[in-house]
C-alpha cells in the first residue's frame, strides 16, 4: 500500500517539475523574442530557475521514497 502512495508522490513531483520547467522555458523564449539584446540575462535567470525547480522536484521524490518505511 505505501509503495504505491510513494510512487504516486514521486510521479506528481516529476509532473510538477515538468510543468514548471516548461513554463520557464516558454516564458524565456517569449522574453528573448521581445528583447533579443537581453538574451544572456534571460538565459542565466532561466537556468537558475530551472535548477531550483529540479531541486524542489528531487526533494519531493526523495521525501516520497522515504515514506516507504
Amino acid at each position: 500500500m505505501f509503495g504505491s502512495i510513494a510512487a504516486l508522490g514521486a510521479g506528481l513531483a516529476v509532473i510538477g517539475a515538468g510543468i514548471g520547467i516548461g513554463q520557464i522555458g516558454g516564458k524565456a523564449v517569449e522574453g528573448i523574442a521581445r528583447q533579443p539584446e537581453a538574451a544572456s540575462k534571460i538565459q542565466t535567470a532561466m537556468i537558475i530557475a530551472a535548477a531550483l525547480v529540479e531541486g524542489a522536484a528531487l526533494f519531493g521524490v526523495v521525501v516520497s521514497f522515504l515514506g516507504l518505511k
